[in-house]
């Protein structure tokens, strides 16, 4: 009897251990390990499952005629910060302090930066103004988007305006 316990017991740990969110680090980390590999950099991206912009630029970045670019241009990585309540545990532990880092401390959701392998910033979801683009969706945003994008991978002008046609649906 005793010893059924303690399997019990086990088994429930090991099972919070394998629903834990993988830390914000080490998430990135591995993103900068296939980055390196494939010769891309790193789209990191903010996001929270309550944030309805998140999910508009996931789909976005995921629909058949942009995945392809995406995934030849950049390796993307996803880190849940800011959830609510029952959700808190879809965070990525360290993921807040990443985010701050990077002062997107009070940028809102969704908030991305473009680093190369080494780990340095080639781009940010600020514009000129400081504001946040998060999930770009004027014509003005999705331009700064674009650009970016484009500093960061040398977009070519099919590619460029694949993504420009995608984001300005609505």
């Amino acid at each position: 009897m005793k010893y059924s316990k303690i399997i019990v017991v086990a088994a429930l740990l090991l099972f919070q251990l394998s629903m834990a969110q993988e830390k914000a680090d080490i998430v990135l980390n591995k993103a900068f390990t296939h980055a390196k590999s494939g010769k891309k950099n790193v789209l990191l991206v903010f996001h929270a499952s309550w944030c309805k912009w998140c999910k508009t630029m996931e789909k976005n970045m995921d629909l058949p005629e942009t995945k392809p670019i995406f995934d030849k241009r950049f390796v993307t990585a996803y880190v849940d910060v800011q959830e609510r309540g029952e959700k808190k545990s879809l965070e990525n532990p360290g993921g807040q302090e990443l985010m701050n880092k990077y002062k997107g401390e009070n940028a809102g959701l969704p908030f991305w930066l473009i680093l190369n392998p080494k780990g340095e910033v080639i781009a940010n979801s600020f514009n000129d103004k400081g504001e946040n683009l998060g999930s770009p969706s004027t014509s003005e945003e999705v331009n700064v988007f674009v650009a970016k994008l484009g500093k960061a991978s040398k977009l070519s002008k099919e590619e460029a305006q694949t993504i420009q046609n995608v984001f300005l649906k609505k």
